[in-house]
């Protein structure tokens, strides 16, 4: 792997040199890309609670769109027309697709993931026995654990550029409530539920509904639950309600709630269900 990312490397520093189409220049990234559709390399992952960006593979997707020709798919009565075929083999890998949703090449489905109708893209990672509900979205090379639940209408944004900026990561266990919107890098912890709406990007404080303190900006911990709130801010036309995440309740670890007891905690603070 080391020797292909060097290929990498090398490429991406002659990248306005290349020609479209070049054989032996599409050898090199289609190899590199596979690694991501095999689940073989990952374009971030967790090291020590630290997100590590293995960014020579961001740069292999980016050469791919540029040395990549126009197509056109037809499956069935669809016609595609894209740089990127879509993804094949789900039944050897284990992985159920309901008609409707798609998956781009260079994406990685785990045995046991599940897509309703919706969208994985290039360089995302899902874990085994996810489920990605209908029309959800999981952005280029997103992380998502296994064993989540992304709810209906949920939109994992893509981060591809710059290579070395960190993807959105939603951990292990997480519990993303219908149209939600996680973006730019932010990060789920594990076992952590966010309620319907809630809007999480680097610049939205999530905020611990018992003490008022702010702990973190994009970032919720495990083993929460957490709202879509706001907090008042005086400008000079007068005081507005900006966006914040609002931490409502703690788990113990590994502690699951059923939609009816999530519902109850829910209610008693107040918010829709």
């Amino acid at each position: 792997m080391g020797d292909l990312q060097a290929q990498i490397d090398e490429l991406w520093d002659r990248r306005d040199q290349l020609e479209p189409g070049d054989p032996e220049a599409g050898k090199i990234i289609l190899d590199a890309v596979t690694l991501l559709d095999t689940g073989e390399g990952r374009v971030a992952e967790l090291v020590d609670d630290e997100v590590v960006v293995h960014d020579w593979l961001k740069r292999a997707i980016l050469l791919l769109f540029r040395q990549s020709q126009m197509d056109t798919v037809e499956v069935g009565p669809f016609e595609f027309h894209d740089k990127i075929p879509l993804k094949g083999g789900y039944a050897e890998a284990g992985v159920r697709v309901v008609p409707g949703a798609s998956a781009r090449f260079g994406s990685f489905l785990e045995r046991g993931v599940i897509l309703m109708p919706s969208y994985v893209n290039i360089g995302a990672y899902v874990g085994a026995n996810t489920m990605v509900d209908t029309w959800a979205t999981v952005g280029s090379c997103a992380q998502i654990g296994a064993n989540v639940h992304l709810s209906g209408g949920v939109g994992i944004g893509g981060v591809l550029e710059p290579p070395q900026a960190a993807p959105v990561i939603i951990e292990d266990d997480a519990f993303i409530g219908s149209r939600s919107m996680v973006t730019e890098g932010a990060r789920v912890g594990r076992g952590a539920m966010l309620g319907a709406g809630v809007i999480l990007n680097p610049s939205i404080p999530v905020i611990d509904a018992e003490t008022g303190d702010e702990v973190s900006r994009g970032v919720v911990p495990p083993w929460c639950l957490v709202i879509n709130a706001t907090r008042p801010k005086a400008f000079a036309g007068g005081t507005f309600g900006l966006p914040c995440c609002l931490i409502i309740k703690r788990f113990s670890e590994g502690e699951r709630h059923d939609k009816a007891a999530l519902n109850d905690i829910l209610r008693e603070h107040g918010v829709a269900t």
